[in-house]
């Protein structure tokens, strides 16, 4: 039987259509605001020059510059503040339920931006854009970004109609929170109920709910992972109640919906802008220090080869972002074949496995400088939790619920938990660092990591 026969004796299966262009390019990152933005922001830049210096003739320069230096000077800072306005999380969905106030988000972000383009301008010492001209930007710009959020969130609710809520909790909460609810300026609609989390995917579908309000901190074990990783998948947001007593673990992001406050939930903690700038910080940061890491990497491989012999690297599987094995490396410092009896265990403070010689070597964590060819190659990053071995992790995952969110960033060399915890620390205490960096991960705290790595370093704590 040929080919094309066998495939005609195959029952035919109905292709699932393709979303829809926009939607494809959403799910890319992409957002209708990135072209708004970038036309207000263009605008407010090309009209505050006219108005301070007349409209440009045909042969006649503006003051200072040729009109096509003054282009790509315009169009250069407003490519520098939309890339600002990207990596500080300005274009990532946004809930319908509960959106918090943009305006000082935005108002900090065009600063930064401005001091970018201004550092720009002195490093090149073609100043564009006049310094009056970039202060009263400061506050213009603000103005229209957050105009355009607010047409944008007015034309989102006349094209999808206002949010649908599923209420989950008890009946006395479920009541007192559709009171709320209803009394709101958003004009949110009540789309059903629900006692508790079981088959919480299944009652969304049925009432088209957008949006999910759970009223009791215990349902908070019944959805995660699932079915929250199925509901953020779907766009459909799930915001979880604040109770008095949570307040004492000091919650930043709190929304107001309906007079209530609540936190909403993701089965992700870093959103894509945020782990994208963190990949071109790695890679920065790989060049700034290759003038001091690749000498010293080549004189530790000197003395492991001298004191250690051969094999100068160490291999091991190790788990990476989203679980996926990778093949970390390291200098060797132990000797080989060191857990031919053992099997898998942890490292632990003097321990017996590790060749004398090169214990300082370990101590001082430079047996760690070949794993920047692990950075290099987008396996693990400078800084985050450390990749653990698939035979502990799976222990550790049976043991410790919440354990695979580690796994939602690169790993890194160093991290909160090596800063401050020690060989002995228990995984679980660990675990609570490597989240906690996670949800409040920025740049200054990557930074701040670094610099008490090299005091842990040389003080050989840990």
């Amino acid at each position: 039987m040929t080919d094309e026969q066998l495939k005609a004796t195959r029952p035919q299966q109905a292709e699932e259509p393709r979303p829809p262009f926009l939607s494809r390019l959403n799910a890319r990152g992409f957002r209708m605001l990135q072209p708004l933005d970038a036309t207000a922001v263009l605008g407010a830049i090309v009209v505050l020059h006219a108005v301070r210096f007349g409209l440009p003739r045909a042969g006649e320069p503006w003051p200072t510059y040729p009109l096509h230096e003054y282009a790509v000077g315009f169009l250069g800072a407003t490519v520098v503040l939309l890339a600002v306005f990207y990596f500080g999380g300005l274009y990532e969905r946004e809930l319908r339920l509960g959106s918090r106030p943009r305006l000082p988000q935005i108002v900090a972000l065009t600063a930064i931006g401005i001091l970018v383009w201004g550092a720009i301008a002195l490093i090149s010492g073609r100043y564009l854009i006049p310094r009056q001209n970039l202060a009263i930007l400061a506050v213009v710009i603000p103005l229209v970004v957050a105009a355009n959020r607010r047409w944008a969130r007015w034309l989102r609710i006349q094209r999808e109609g206002p949010p649908r809520v599923l209420l989950v909790g008890a009946p006395d909460e479920v009541n007192l929170a559709r009171k709320h609810v209803q009394e709101t300026t958003q004009k949110a609609q009540i789309a059903g109920e629900a006692a508790s989390a079981e088959g919480l995917l299944a009652r969304v579908e049925a009432t088209r709910a957008t949006d999910v309000l759970l009223l009791s901190g215990r349902t908070l074990d019944d959805i995660y992972p699932e079915p929250l990783s199925s509901l953020e998948s779907r766009a459909v947001g799930v915001l979880q109640i604040v109770r008095p007593a949570d307040s004492l673990l000091g919650l930043r992001n709190v929304r107001e919906i309906g007079g209530m406050p609540f936190v909403p939930l993701n089965s992700h903690v870093m959103p894509v802008s945020q782990v994208r700038l963190k990949r071109g910080l790695d890679l920065l940061g790989l060049l700034l220090l290759a003038p001091i890491t690749v000498p010293l990497t080549l004189f530790v491989a000197a003395y492991v080869a001298i004191v250690g012999g051969r094999p100068l690297l160490y291999t091991q599987r190790r788990i990476g972002k989203d679980g996926r094995l990778f093949h970390l490396i390291k200098f060797r410092t132990m000797y080989p074949d060191a857990e031919a009896e053992t099997g898998p265990v942890q490292a632990a403070k003097n321990d017996p496995r590790v060749v004398p010689g090169l214990r300082w070597v370990r101590d001082t964590r430079l047996d760690e400088l070949p794993q920047m060819w692990n950075v290099l190659k987008g396996e693990m990053s400078l800084v985050g939790p450390r990749p653990e071995r698939p035979e502990l992790a799976e222990r550790y995952e049976r043991l410790i619920p919440g354990y695979s969110r580690r796994h939602e960033t690169p790993p890194g060399i160093t991290g909160l938990a090596q800063v401050h915890g020690r060989y002995h620390t228990d995984p679980e205490y660990k675990l609570g660092h490597d989240l906690q960096y996670l949800v409040n991960w920025s740049p200054v705290m990557d930074a701040q990591i670094l610099l008490r790595t090299i005091f842990v370093i040389v003080t050989r704590q840990g």
